[in-house]
């Protein structure tokens, strides 16, 4: 019933970025009326002022958000393109980067100016390997507000090439690598050519959190570390309340195909305190007991599969409280203690 509109937020989402899904529900009798994929750069084109605050509302935020209109409510979601990690470099560092930065759901591209290190048989987790010039690759690269560079290039000269072209971008993290003598050397240094103190400041060199490492895997860790903790605290935007949304690729995609069993898609619509997923994650559940990805696991994940049946075969909708605190979540054995309201709705 919502393949269409789940393949064009996919589509929308790889060439347009920033998109909005809005999915508007009838209060009075409990069913879908309609769904809408809307770009933030289309914003223009909605006529209700108030709905685009709404929607404006969810990019800054990253958090879903319920706009209710006269006898309808509208869920608008916000989606952005998979966080892109972006190597510059592909030495012994590279390649532990490039499996932990997939295995915590980045989409990986590795540049480097040498075949023998730019090439597939060696990086087969990266979803992107371009052997370029590291003078030329910026043209090709496009460089966006939701890429984390990681420059680790074989010396001081070509790490340099790479700060200077990333810094004319707006990027969630830029970090280098270098001994603190060298890096504060090339600061100085480019502070003098004119680049903006303020967004030298910004830049993680030496890159990675202080934990001792040594080998390459550990540097790896630490660089990661520092990455996930820019993605996913206040870092990422000026806003403090910034939430980088769940992305679940895999629902999304089987969203947008069609099946011959009916299902039900599942959506964390508001969470508080301390949940096992945030605002934003999603899951299927087929009438026959499959199932893809997940909102927690448990027993408030069962609960609410439990009562998937019952939307599935009436084709509506329905928004349940999943309480984990105090005495029910004791009770039932919960070992989180928030809350969170899913909304479940039959999608065929």
């Amino acid at each position: 019933m919502f393949e269409q509109i789940y393949k064009e937020l996919l589509e929308k989402i790889e060439s347009k970025g920033e998109t909005a899904l809005l999915t508007f529900l009838s209060i009075e009798n409990s069913t879908i009326i309609k769904k809408q994929v809307i770009a933030k750069n289309e914003l223009d084109d909605e006529n209700n002022p108030l709905l685009k605050e709404s929607i404006l509302k969810v990019f800054e935020t990253g958090l879903p958000y319920t706009y209710v209109e006269k006898d309808q409510s509208i869920l608008i979601e916000p989606f952005y393109p998979k966080p892109r990690l972006v190597i510059f470099g592909g030495g012994h560092i590279a390649k532990p980067l490039t499996e932990f930065g997939r295995k915590v759901g980045f989409s990986i591209m590795v540049v480097d100016d040498r075949p023998f290190f730019a090439n597939p048989g060696r990086f087969p987790d990266a979803d992107q390997i371009i052997c370029e010039d590291f003078n030329k690759v910026f043209d090709k690269i496009n460089l966006r507000p939701s890429d984390f560079v990681i420059i680790v290039t074989r010396g001081h000269k070509y790490d340099g090439v790479c700060l200077r072209n990333s810094l004319k971008y707006t990027t969630a993290y830029i970090g280098m690598i270098g001994s603190k003598r060298r890096v504060k050397a090339m600061m100085n240094e480019l502070e003098e050519e004119g680049f903006d103190k303020e967004k030298l400041d910004k830049v993680c060199s030496p890159i990675g959190l202080d934990i001792g490492a040594v080998t390459p895997e550990e540097i790896a860790i630490a660089i990661i570390a520092q990455v996930i903790s820019y993605r996913r605290s206040s870092a990422y935007r000026k806003s403090n309340k910034f939430n980088w949304p769940e992305f679940d690729m895999d629902v999304l995609k089987e969203a947008s195909s069609s099946s011959d069993v009916p299902r039900a898609l599942i959506t964390i619509i508001g969470s508080k305190g301390s949940v096992p997923r945030k605002a934003g994650a999603k899951m299927i559940v087929w009438l026959d007991g499959r199932l893809i990805g997940t909102i927690g696991g448990g027993c408030s994940e069962a609960n609410i599969l439990t009562l998937s049946r019952n939307v599935i075969q009436e084709k509506g909708y329905k928004i349940e409280h999943v309480d984990m605190t105090g005495d029910v979540a004791e009770d039932e054995g919960m070992v989180c203690g928030g809350i969170m309201d899913v909304l479940i709705e039959a999608i065929d």
